[in-house]
Parts: structure tokens; C-alpha cells; sequence
């Protein structure tokens, strides 16, 4: 059952609160959401947080007295949870646990205490373990929210507490909760040639496939994020609560099919990637597209700026 198109004008025009907000995906979902008519709150430690939102708080959300704190004083209708440390093995491997497990918990809990109607959490399509050091292959291609976990560091094992945390505070009832699995995130900046987080650039993830082999060559534009984030959040009310979702581009970040691409970085796949024929991805944005009508826009072939 399609429920949501586009987004073009929110149903209702509504206070939300951005965690995160000046990240890599946070920018583009504020944008977003403003020039949609939200009025947008950013809450994020570091700078950046674009000037169309109404306001830019930086709170410290691990400590749960800050998080109640700023969910009371803006009593937003809905939340969008960004904030993490967003890179795997950026940080100790106990800190990173820590502080996105913490963040997760602590923004859950204020805004279903303090009556939040909406809340996405962030998670990361790293929860199905790809890149383990022994060795790791998919059970199907290609791979939707039903695929089983299997998290080997502390970043992808923070993302699947989160998702169950989100989960956990689901069955609460009163406020509905989802998680988006945003792929590798690309804003407009590093298209023109400004580093990823992964330190290359997109255009040396192209010209090296082990570069972007390691995480199945999965990539979405940042504006796409944002916009399947502001259509899940509008379509919450409508939803299943606790549901999780891909958020992907409709194609691969490679100049090759990944039918020959796939088997060359993760062995032993070669009949299971034989269907990913021309352009076709490894994250299926299936669920996405018949419960909220979204599709992706956006592809490094448009989008990719001449060196």
C-alpha cells in the first residue's frame, strides 16, 4: 500500500528537532525540512548547522539531563535522531559504543516521557556486517530489512542497539518510532570533489573498487536522505510502529556491473550477485518505495562533477 507519494508540502506545518544537525546527512535535513515550512530546531556540539533552522542548540545529548532538557524546552511534534559518532574506528572502540548507544537511549526515552509524537533514529546498513576480518558474504542479494545482522565492531553493533532501542521504546505505544538505514552519504560539496568520510574522494571511490567494494559499493546523495527522512516522518502516524527502512540510491557507486564487480571483493558470491545486472544496487529501497512512495532522484552519474 503506497501511503506517501512526495514530499512536496507537509500535511501540517510542525516544530522538529534535528540531532546532528550540522553532520554530513543533518545539513541536508534541515534544508529540507525548512524549505518544506517545518520549523526546524538543530541540536549538534560542532558548528555548521544550516541558517534555516530556527534555532541551533549545542547540547550534549549523552548526558540525559541535557536530553530531557531540550526536548522540554521545544516540545517538538517530531524528532529526527542523526547525532553519533558517525565514522567506524574514528574514536576508541569503547567510546564510540558508548556515546551512540547513550545518544540513542537518552533521545528515545526524553521524547517518548515528554510525548514526542515522531521519532526516526539513524542506523546504518553496517549493521549487515560486511568487512569482517574473517570473512563475510550475504545470505541473498539483493539485501532488504529482513537480512539478518551481523555487527563485528563497535559502530555497527551501536546501530543495531539502536534499532532495537528504537524498538524497545515502540512498544511503549503513544509515540511511533522508525530507523532509516541511510547508505554511504554523499552531500553536494563532495560530489564537486571535497573529501568523504572515508578521507577519498567519490571520484577515487570509482577508480578503485576495493575502496567502495568493502561496503558493497552502496551510496546515497544526502538530499535523497533527507527527503525519504521527512516523508518517513510525515508518514509515521500511517505506519507500523518500530519499522526499519533502506534509504539507497537506485543505483551502484561503480563504473561496472556488480554481477562482475561483487565476486572480486567479497569471494564466493559470484551466483548471488549474477542478478545484479546492469545498474541495479545490493540494497533493495523496495520497502521504502511501496510504504512511503519514495524513490531515490539522485545518481553519481548526474551528479559527479568533472575534475
Amino acid at each position: 500500500m503506497q501511503l506517501f507519494a512526495v514530499l512536496k508540502e507537509p500535511l501540517t506545518v510542525s516544530r522538529v528537532l534535528v540531532t546532528g544537525s550540522a553532520g554530513r546527512l543533518g545539513r541536508s535535513v534541515v534544508s529540507t525540512l525548512a524549505a518544506a515550512g517545518h520549523e526546524v530546531i538543530g541540536v549538534d556540539r560542532a558548528p555548521g548547522t544550516p541558517e534555516e533552522a530556527a534555532v541551533t542548540l549545542p547540547a550534549d545529548l549523552t548526558d540525559t539531563g541535557e536530553a530531557f532538557e531540550v526536548i522540554a524546552r521545544f516540545r517538538p511534534e517530531s524528532v529526527i535522531h542523526l547525532a553519533a559518532i558517525a565514522t567506524p574506528f574514528s574514536f576508541p572502540e569503547s567510546v564510540i559504543y558508548k556515546v551512540n548507544t547513550q545518544l540513542a537511549f537518552n533521545v528515545c526515552e526524553a521524547s517518548v516521557a515528554l510525548g514526542v509524537a515522531g521519532v526516526v533514529v539513524a542506523s546504518s546498513p553496517t549493521v549487515m556486517g560486511y568487512g569482517a576480518p574473517g570473512g563475510w558474504a550475504p545470505a541473498y542479494l539483493p539485501i532488504d530489512e529482513e537480512h539478518p545482522v551481523r555487527p563485528w565492531n563497535a559502530y555497527n553493533l551501536s546501530k543495531v542497539v539502536a534499532e532495537q532501542t528504537m524498538k524497545a521504546f515502540a512498544v511503549a505505544g503513544g509515540t511511533k518510532l522508525a530507523a532509516v538505514r541511510p547508505c554511504f552519504v554523499i552531500p553536494p560539496e563532495e560530489w564537486a570533489g571535497a573529501p568523504t568520510q572515508s578521507g577519498h574522494t567519490v571520484r577515487e571511490r570509482l577508480d578503485r573498487p576495493e575502496l567502495g567494494g568493502v561496503s558493497l559499493f552502496n551510496y546515497i546523495d544526502s538530499r535523497d536522505a533527507a527527503e525519504m527522512i521527512a516523508v518517513l516522518s510525515e508518514a509515521l502516524p500511517e505506519l507500523p510502529n518500530g519499522e526499519v527502512f533502506f534509504a539507497g540510491a537506485a543505483d551502484a557507486l561503480a563504473r561496472k556491473p556488480l554481477a562482475d564487480l561483487l565476486p572480486q571483493v567479497v569471494p564466493g558470491t559470484e551466483a548471488l550477485a549474477s542478478g545484479l545486472t546492469g545498474t541495479t544496487p545490493a540494497f533493495s529501497t523496495a520497502k521504502a518505495e511501496r510504504l512511503l512512495g519514495w524513490q531515490p532522484k539522485r545518481t553519481w552519474r548526474n551528479e559527479l562533477k568533472e575534475s
